[in-house]
């Protein structure tokens, strides 16, 4: 029983050196501690120097009073007296011996008492917590995880992302290069390990190569560094990159990243196909598959006041909801259709095109005035690009000078001067486009135009997730989200397109026939009401079903795609559970 203790306290004492060894190792092979320990060096001997020569002193005064004190005596009385000490038993008699003594404990105060503490707490002490604290930083994964995402970076995008990730059940990893950050975000559950982004040995210790993914959205120097790390280890794993310029887009390409995405053009993209106009009648949002989402404005539809039942019945497509003022109803029996919402629909190209043809209004036509851009930044210029495509007139309002390069397109002035708003159209306009990155700048001006004009549609950028309530009620019809629309990109690209999300607030997801739904029609598994999310299209081996109904049978094998709000398509993975690829796992504290 005592040779059990003794060996488990030899392996305890074993560890605990062994720690200890890698903290010291940690403390001193930092740069910033190596010049720590040379000034607390420094500080030493002058301490020992100073105290030398009051011992020297000390002799001297001694002698001069007619005692006699060895060397060591004059060490010990200059220890005492320095650091206040005092013991008495060796004291001068003379008042040249007493003044040196007031000057000698002046002095031990300044130094033993204030410098040396403050010196070694400085110096030596925090270092030496802040590298034990650095000790116990996450820096690698488990070695049974697998099928997970890498990212290298946490912001926005990041943060939507891993909530999606926790949704789908896909394991997770943030590396960065600052541990004062690892430590914050491990403190509030986010799972990250500490590493350079520049090194191989830290996506070995991530296991890279038995990830799903390498998501990098920092610069594109930093991401062109960290595809070419993670290419000399693995060529298998999927590497994502976002991309800021376009002269990058080919070296990120030569670099190894298997897609490069422009989430600028992104975002300029789904701004411009929200905007009402063009000679188009009902425009794609988006696609999944074979099957399209579609948008119209209802008042150029021969729709209005239609039921929404019966206007179903009517059409091949799934007429699935509509927009109102910014928030997104699924069609339900009561509903009837405004002239003030924007119909969305899902079909096949061939019905999107028929119900073009068969349910225009006659008084429809194409709204010739230009919609309003407010901001020229990269996502202004590149919505002006989208919407050009699209056959949309537009006029560019921004501030600075320097960017304005067609003064026919471009209204030199600021978003909040109602003159400028004025110049570049705002009484006629159908849209405007509100694209700056700061949040509460574009809340300021979607106020501001809807005092000004509180019929039009307005389209605004937000960054953060956060902010989107702020802007729908500040009185913005649509918001996309910057955080929302990159991490779906990122999403869409791990899971082969299976989500997508047409605006802020409303996705279309696919997923496995749950279980307990299949041989079931629709009316049957009655999930619309209790999910608010509603099936748009069926993908099995043979084909792709559209034009779904209330007597369509769910098939044992296969796919539904859904169409809902974020909290509907929660609630639906709630209610029905998808079989995890690899449950998330908590990281080591470090690699063993």
């Amino acid at each position: 029983m005592s040779g059990s203790n003794k060996n488990g306290n030899k392996s305890r004492w074993q560890i605990s050196t062994e720690r200890f060894a890698s903290v010291f190792l940690l403390w001193v092979s930092a740069t910033s501690q190596q010049r720590h320990f040379r000034t607390l060096l420094r500080f030493v001997i002058v301490v020992s120097m100073l105290v030398t020569a009051y011992a020297l002193v000390f002799q001297a005064l001694m002698t001069f009073e007619g005692q006699s004190h060895s060397l060591v005596t004059g060490f010990y009385w200059a220890l005492s007296t320095m650091t206040t000490l005092g013991y008495g038993d060796i004291a001068f008699t003379s008042d040249l011996g007493r003044i040196f003594s007031i000057f000698v404990l002046l002095s031990g105060m300044i130094f033993m008492l204030v410098l040396l503490p403050v010196t070694f707490i400085e110096l030596f002490w925090a270092p030496w917590m802040d590298a034990r604290a650095a000790d116990l930083v996450p820096r690698s994964v488990p070695e049974h995880i697998h099928g997970h995402v890498i990212l290298t970076f946490y912001g926005p995008v990041a943060s939507a992302l891993i909530e999606k990730l926790n949704q789908f059940g896909y394991p997770y990893i943030v590396i960065l290069p600052d541990i004062e950050e690892v430590k914050r975000l491990v403190d509030k559950g986010i799972r990250t390990i500490y590493g350079e982004l520049n090194d191989p040995e830290t996506y070995l210790r991530a296991r890279v190569e038995h990830a799903a993914l390498v998501a990098t959205t920092r610069s594109d120097i930093v991401n062109t560094s960290v595809v070419f790390t993670v290419r000399g280890i693995t060529s298998s794993t999927k590497v994502i990159a976002t991309v800021r310029e376009d002269s990058a887009v080919e070296i990120l390409k030569l670099a190894g990243s298997s897609r490069v995405l422009d989430l600028t053009r992104l975002m300029a993209e789904a701004l411009a196909r929200r905007a009402i106009g063009g000679p188009g009648f009902s425009h794609i949002v988006g696609r999944i598959d074979d099957l399209l989402i579609a948008e119209i404005d209802a008042s150029r539809t021969n729709l209005v006041g239609e039921n929404y039942v019966n206007a179903q019945r009517q059409t091949q497509v799934s007429i699935v909801g509509f927009w109102a003022r910014g928030q997104f109803e699924i069609g339900q029996a009561d509903s009837t259709i405004d002239a003030n919402s924007v119909l969305v629909l899902a079909g096949t190209k061939q019905q999107i095109k028929e119900f073009d043809a068969n349910y225009r209004a006659e008084e429809a036509s194409v709204k010739s005035k230009p919609v309003i851009i407010i901001g020229g930044g990269r996502v202004g210029r590149s919505t002006a690009t989208a919407l050009k495509r699209r056959g949309i007139d537009y006029r560019i309002v921004e501030p600075l000078e320097e960017r304005i390069h067609d003064p026919e397109k471009y209204v030199h002035g600021s978003g909040s001067d109602k003159s400028a708003l004025q110049r570049a159209g705002i009484e006629d306009a159908p849209t405007i486009i509100i694209t700056t990155r700061d949040d509460e700048t574009n809340i300021y001006l979607t106020i501001h135009c809807r005092l000004l004009r509180p019929d039009i549609q307005i389209i605004s950028r937000a960054t953060f997730e956060r902010n989107v309530p702020t802007l729908h009620r500040a009185g913005s019809n649509i918001v996309m989200s910057y955080a929302s629309m990159g991490s779906n990109a990122l999403f869409n690209l791990l899971q082969r397109s299976d989500l997508l999300m047409i605006a802020e607030g409303l996705d279309v997801f696919k997923v496995p026939v749950p279980k307990g739904l299949a041989g079931k029609s629709l009316l049957e598994a009655s999930f619309r009401e209790a999910t608010n999310c509603s099936v748009i299209g069926i993908d099995t081996d043979d084909e792709t079903i559209t034009g779904v109904g209330p007597d369509t049978i769910l098939p044992e094998t296969g796919e539904i795609v859904l169409i809902g709000t974020p909290q509907g398509e929660t609630e639906f993975l709630r209610l029905y559970p998808l079989e995890k690829l690899a449950e998330p796992q908590q990281v080591t504290r470090k690699l063993e």
